[in-house]
Order: structure tokens, then C-alpha cells, then sequence
């Protein structure tokens, strides 16, 4: 990815200047009372998070993308010898080998590759991410609806809404509030990995449209009856758009739909898109 170096508008920059919010936000990070082993952060800025993470580790790479802040992070940090001033783009970065966490202030524009980033990495505990209000409630289901990432990564991972920010806690003030969105790896999946493959054929047709409705999409693939019965045993209206389906109701559908053979489903799939 290229790196941007202009402007702040370039780089989607909107750095955090209320301590009390930092303090905050560092306690949402690092919930526990025990020090991280291994923390990432993304978007460091001038430091107001590194600052208050940098206790709550024992190692902080602080990863930022701006020539212009990199100096004086470094020279901010010196006496702090845990922390690393990575001056580069985050994304570029290769996953530590160890188990490690992710907190920061993403840009808004990189939020969506942040994020996907994390959830490659095959070692992230936990990510705990600064976004878009917007962007926060949607994969959390705040709004009482749920994404199609939200539902795949389900399995594996739980997304919650921790707090709201007010803009004003920014500077420059963005246009709107940010969210505090927390993803973490579960210990134990909530399928082992030969369901994976069922799970993701659910997940995609089930998005694949037929006017979003998720029976109608479902029918493509199972029977009806079969599909009637995984509705009753989830609790769920026929008539329900797939993005008012939570996770847990996903997978009450996933448990009665893979007791039919999966080549027997397959048979009558029709391809489906890709779905947000």
C-alpha cells in the first residue's frame, strides 16, 4: 500500500486529545488488570494512547504511518525502553509470531483493511479500535442489524460495541462521533474446523439475496421442508430480512441445515455474491 504524506486529510488523521477519553479507552483495551504481553498500535499520532498504553504492557510496537510524527514520538518514548516507534504503515506489518493484541486510533478511511488485517492474523487475542460510530454499531449489531463479516467471523470471534465517543474529543473535529468496537479471538471456536467450510456456505448464501429474504435464499440449497424446520428450531419468522438474523440464530439454522449431507445441498446451489 502506498503511503500517503501530504496532508492530514490525506491520511484520514484525527487524533485523540481528551486525556479522560485515553484513560478510558485504555482501560477498554486492556480489561484485565494484567499487562499485555505484545501490543500493536495502529494510528499512534502524537502519542495520547501510546501514552496511556504503555503502562499496560510489556511491549508496545506504536505503528505510525506520518514521517512529519514520527520524530517526536520517538524522542517522546525514548526513556520508555518497551515501546517501539515504528515509523511505517501498519498494514504492511507481518503478524507477530506470539500471541498479541491490537489497540489504536484507526483512520476512518483504513478502518475496513485494519480490521481485516486483524482478523487474518492467526495469533491477534483482541482488538480494541477506535472507528466511525457508524461503522462500530453496524458490526456489533447495535442498530439490530448484522453484516455478513460480522456473521462469518462469528465462530471465531465476538464483536462488541463498548463505547461512543463525541467528536469533540478530536482534533481536528471529525463530522461525526467514533465508537469503541472490540473484536476478540475465542479461546475454544464455537465450530471445530470441519464445520468451517459448511459454515461459510451458509453465511454466503444466505446473503446471496433473493430480495433478503434468508428462507427464500436458504430454499436455493435445502429443501423447504428442511429449511421450515431450522427456522422453528431458531425461532424464526419465515419472513425475517437475513440482516436482522444475530449471530446465535445463525448458528441454531448452521446446526439443523448440516445434518443434511452437504453434496446433496450443493447439488442445487446457485452461486452467491459476496455480501457486506
Amino acid at each position: 500500500m502506498a503511503r500517503p504524506t501530504a496532508t492530514s486529510r490525506a491520511l484520514s488523521q484525527n487524533f485523540l486529545a481528551d486525556r479522560a477519553t485515553a484513560r478510558r479507552f485504555a482501560r477498554l483495551a486492556v480489561p484485565h488488570g494484567e499487562p499485555v504481553p505484545l501490543l500493536l498500535e495502529v494510528g499512534a499520532g502524537k502519542g495520547a494512547l501510546t501514552d496511556v498504553l504503555a503502562p499496560l504492557c510489556r511491549e508496545l510496537h506504536a505503528y505510525e504511518i506520518d514521517p512529519r510524527l514520527v520524530p517526536a514520538l520517538r524522542g517522546r518514548f525514548s526513556g520508555t525502553p518497551h515501546v517501539r516507534v515504528v515509523g511505517a504503515d501498519f498494514l504492511a506489518a507481518h503478524p507477530p509470531r506470539t500471541p498479541f493484541a491490537v489497540a489504536g486510533n484507526v483512520p476512518f478511511s483504513r478502518t475496513a483493511a485494519v480490521v481485516d488485517w486483524c482478523l487474518r492474523a492467526p495469533r491477534l487475542t483482541d482488538a480494541t479500535l477506535l472507528t466511525q460510530l457508524e461503522y462500530a454499531r453496524k458490526r456489533t449489531g447495535d442498530h439490530g442489524r448484522w453484516t455478513r463479516l460480522t456473521v462469518l467471523t462469528w465462530p471465531r470471534h465476538e464483536w462488541r460495541l463498548l463505547a461512543r465517543v463525541d467528536r469533540r474529543s478530536f482534533r481536528p473535529v471529525p463530522r461525526v462521533d467514533a465508537g469503541v468496537v472490540r473484536i476478540e479471538r475465542r479461546r475454544v471456536p464455537l465450530l471445530d474446523a470441519a464445520a468451517s467450510s459448511r459454515w461459510r456456505h451458509l453465511v454466503d448464501l444466505g446473503f446471496s439475496g433473493v430480495g433478503g429474504s434468508l428462507h427464500a435464499s436458504l430454499c436455493r440449497a435445502w429443501p423447504r421442508r428442511r429449511v421450515d424446520a431450522a427456522f422453528r428450531a431458531a425461532r424464526l419468522d419465515p419472513g425475517v430480512l437475513v440482516g436482522q438474523v444475530a449471530p446465535e440464530r445463525w448458528l441454531r439454522l448452521h446446526e439443523v441445515l448440516a445434518r443434511l449431507p452437504f453434496s446433496s445441498c450443493t447439488r442445487r446451489l446457485v452461486s452467491p455474491m459476496v455480501g457486506a
